[in-house]
């Protein structure tokens, strides 16, 4: 897992790791050392885990790492790999990005219909100069929302080597 991934514009940086490993034998192998570390809250359902950072060490902004475990043949498998916040967190944003583009869109079908009957269309042009502003500081508070979790996003990135090192696993390609 490299670091560039971090320095990229996207919000949920991901990676995908290739084993010469059966996925069956691969989550077996994940799920025994699984309760070894017991600093980090742990779910695993079918062939998805999802870690946490530690309850004492939570704030709104903490990353969560999902995991997801492929069956590309019979010898090997690959994990996909996801970073990114808490499912509240993500839903809430966009929730505030689809409340913008709706206010956009009603804004410019308003300003579009004051300017045909000749009316005064002063607020609809406003909130179409000011609502583009609204998604770039969106953009901003989650980039700083990133940033923030930064240092937990490492230590889940570095528990998650220590994981596959465990397994004695040799990773055929890394992606990001």
């Amino acid at each position: 897992m490299d670091d560039k991934t971090y320095n990229q514009i996207f919000l949920k940086p991901r990676f995908q790791l290739d084993f010469e490993m059966n996925s069956e034998v691969l989550l077996q192998e994940m799920k025994s050392h699984l309760h070894d570390a017991s600093a980090y809250k742990m779910k695993m359902v079918d062939n998805h885990i999802i870690i946490d950072v530690p309850d004492k060490e939570t704030h709104f902004w903490s990353p969560q790492l999902s995991i997801e475990v492929e069956e590309i043949s019979e010898k090997t498998s690959k994990i996909k790999g996801l970073f990114g916040p808490k499912p509240q967190v993500w839903t809430f944003f966009m929730f505030l990005h689809f409340a913008v583009a709706t206010a956009f869109l009603i804004f410019g079908v308003m300003a579009y219909s004051n300017w045909s009957l000749d009316k005064n269309s002063l607020l609809p042009i406003v909130m179409l100069v000011a609502l583009p502003i609204v998604w770039v500081i969106l953009y901003f508070v989650g980039s700083l929302g990133k940033s923030t979790g930064q240092k937990q996003m490492d230590e889940l990135k570095s528990f998650t080597k220590t994981l596959l090192k465990k397994n004695s696993l040799v990773f055929i390609t890394e992606t990001f």
